[in-house]
């Protein structure tokens, strides 16, 4: 059943409306569970598309197995998703950074009020994200160390990769995520894949853990698949920053997600108009490669990859 749960006008007789798609059983919806699969809160983020649109496939061809809510939000930002922006086109914004709005604010701080009106109450939401068109991440989901004894649990059953649980300092109080938790609404923030790409792996990988979470909250009572054990990082000194020492044409040398020995080389910066190479990216220590630089062109500095180290991830 679709709804508009915001809808503002636009110049030139336009209208900007957010979209809710919800499943359900047959009947009441009283005392039923919901889960909610928010995406497009940046518009050049695209993974979290796949997603919805599998999800619901596989829902349909088993929806007597649905026994609870399953709301989809496809397209937060519809503007940016049109636009290929990441943020708001024209208000120069980036909607996560808005919340939790003000329903007597301006234009943009009414709609996101709304979305948080309509979303809060959920059992647990799911804020898809994909990293940006410079890096590709591993499925994750990423946690406030202050809300994690309740997101935790959850973030087992969901198939992803790696549990990144963060500092408190280092979270913006004005994410969706952050505001929702804050009010008792469980959000668990999911990062994976590419900026501006689709990675169906990624996808199918996070649609099996929606189930098997649906399934251990009472919502699905269909066969689900079983679930990878993710990797949990809880300090900051488990993950190795790996930054660009000169300027050129990064060429990698491994898979995302490979499990390197120190000074094994993942990639090399090269200079196309000398034909020379400039620096060899090397690991710092035995580790698992769960951020890689997927564009190209580096400077100075650039973010190259982030490596989980071997202690943590405790691979033989």
């Amino acid at each position: 059943m679709r709804k508009t749960i915001a809808s503002v006008g636009l110049p030139v007789d336009e209208r900007l409306g957010i979209q809710r798609n919800r499943l359900k059983p047959e009947g009441g919806e009283k005392g039923l569970k919901r889960i909610s699969i928010v995406t497009g809160i940046h518009g050049d983020e695209l993974e979290g598309q796949y997603v919805c649109f599998e999800l619901q496939r596989r829902i349909e061809q088993q929806r007597e197995c649905l026994t609870g809510i399953v709301d989809i939000y496809p397209a937060m930002n519809p503007l940016g998703i049109d636009s290929i922006t990441r943020g708001i086109p024209a208000f120069d914004l980036d909607m996560n950074r808005l919340f939790p709005g003000d329903i007597d604010g301006s234009m943009m701080e009414y709609v996101i009020a709304r979305i948080m009106e309509d979303v809060a109450g959920s059992d647990c939401v799911l804020d898809i994200h994909a990293s940006n068109i410079y890096l590709t991440e591993i499925p994750q989901i990423r946690i406030n160390e202050l809300h994690q004894d309740t997101l935790v649990p959850m973030a087992e059953e969901s198939n992803v990769d790696l549990i990144w649980i963060h500092g408190a300092s280092t979270v913006l109080e004005s994410t969706f995520a952050y505001s929702l938790n804050h009010t008792g609404t469980p959000v668990l923030v999911v990062e994976m894949g590419v900026g501006m790409r689709i990675t169906q792996a990624y996808g199918n990988q996070m649609v099996d853990g929606i189930f098997h979470l649906m399934h251990k909250m009472g919502i699905w009572s269909g066969e689900v698949k079983p679930v990878r054990k993710p990797v949990i990082s809880r300090n900051p000194e488990d993950v190795s920053y790996l930054n660009a020492s000169v300027g050129g044409v990064f060429i990698p040398s491994v898979q995302h997600g490979a499990k390197l020995k120190r000074n094994e080389t993942i990639g090399r910066i090269v200079d196309p108009l000398c034909g020379k190479v400039l620096d060899e990216v090397r690991a710092p220590e035995d580790g698992m490669l769960f951020t890689i630089r997927d564009y190209p062109i580096v400077l100075e500095g650039s973010l190259m990859g982030r490596l989980l180290k071997k202690k943590v991830c405790g691979y033989e």
